[in-house]
């Protein structure tokens, strides 16, 4: 083997174990995008036709990703932190199916699911702590 061969054969396998650890799960992969669309229902920074244009990608996205995790197999053996939260918190983890379950909106059951109410809010003083 000369000595060409042997440098691309090392990039290669040094690509191959570089791109082995950063791959993420379902359950992974849905808790990150259902946090890119909290963060964009929740912007300041984004007028109106902006952010329900980031939403519809967000909401898209997020019932495909789901989906897999609801048909993954291979999470049925799996004990983890991750999975069992996932599983416990069905109506956070699976935001928009359950948010179409419950008939409402998206920011709507987010913010019900995290103790945010119309009352609570009306209720609410600003001050410093």
């Amino acid at each position: 083997m000369n000595r060409r061969t042997a440098l691309l054969l090392a990039a290669f396998a040094s690509n191959i174990l570089a791109s082995g650890a950063a791959l993420a799960g379902t359950v992974e992969n849905l808790e990150r995008e259902r946090a890119i669309a909290i963060e964009a229902l929740l912007s300041p920074n984004m007028d109106p036709a902006e952010r329900q244009s980031s939403t519809e990608i967000a909401r898209t996205r997020l019932v495909d990703l789901e989906r897999m995790v609801l048909r993954d197999d291979g999470l049925r053996g799996r004990n983890t932190p991750a999975v069992r939260s996932a599983f416990e918190n069905y109506d956070l983890s699976f935001l928009v199916h359950a948010s179409i379950e419950k008939n409402r909106s998206l920011i709507d059951h987010w913010l019900e699911q995290v103790g945010v109410t119309t009352n609570s809010l009306m209720s609410a003083r600003i001050g410093r702590r």
